[in-house]
């Protein structure tokens, strides 16, 4: 009889085991307040689709793989992305999106003498001259010329701080932290090269899922023939004859 018994236990092991192989399991929390669990949080396997939350106590369980890509999420919290070398039960910790604007409560309000106060250096903004003498109409754009020029400056110091934070989040650290890269540094300048997301890319999703597009990037430039791999080379200048 306990031989029987152990027989079925060693024959019960394995198909746990294999159980477990499919499946990733693990607890959210609060990142600042470390004790407490996050119920309703959404587990997004990113390469299957498949879909979860989480219950009362924060626990989770969801169908995966070794090389899937995780997403843990929540509404006011950013949301955490995990590329799968292992299956071990894990722990996620959320951070609350932090907004940098404080709110302003106007309880009063006092207008200035001052706001009705003309700039003696102003030009109008569009002056139309009725002259007949002139025959016709003259218009007189003032301020145009330094409303587009102040845009432009807006627009390039926009595009500066998304360049910034593509920087800071696509670089070879960061690469190699969600991909098992295989290749030397002039790979690495390669695939930056050919990959680095744009700045309309960044615009046209926030927050951008940068693990999300690193690990789908990677994968599509594995798959390219070695000479397609590499960037284009720069067209020589010619000498100038004298």
């Amino acid at each position: 009889m306990l031989k029987k018994l152990i027989l079925m236990l060693l024959l019960a092991i394995p198909l746990q085991l294999l159980a477990q192989n499919n499946t990733l399991t693990g607890n959210i929390f609060d990142n600042d307040n470390r004790t407490t669990p996050m119920e309703n949080a959404t587990i997004r396997n990113l390469s299957t689709k498949a879909l979860t939350l989480t219950d009362k106590d924060g626990h989770f369980a969801i169908a995966a793989k070794i090389g899937d890509l995780i997403s843990f999420g929540m509404a006011g919290f950013q949301t955490d992305t995990v590329y799968l070398t292992n299956l071990f039960p894990k722990n996620i910790y959320l951070r609350q999106v932090v907004n940098n604007l404080k709110p302003v409560d106007i309880t009063t309000a006092k207008i200035s003498p001052f706001l009705d106060a003309r700039d003696p250096d102003a030009k109008p903004a569009r002056q139309v001259d009725m002259s007949k003498e002139r025959g016709g109409l003259r218009l007189n754009l003032g301020y145009g010329k330094y409303r587009r020029q102040q845009a432009k400056i807006a627009e390039l110091e926009e595009n500066d701080r998304y360049n910034e934070e593509i920087s800071k989040n696509f670089n070879p650290t960061y690469i190699r932290s969600v991909v098992k890269f295989e290749g030397n540094d002039e790979d690495m300048k390669n695939f930056m090269g050919l990959y680095r997301p744009t700045v309309d890319q960044i615009k046209a999703e926030r927050p951008f899922n940068y693990a999300y597009y690193t690990v789908r990037a990677y994968h599509t430039w594995s798959k390219l023939p070695p000479e397609q791999r590499k960037l284009p080379s720069l067209p020589k200048l010619k000498a100038n004859n004298p």
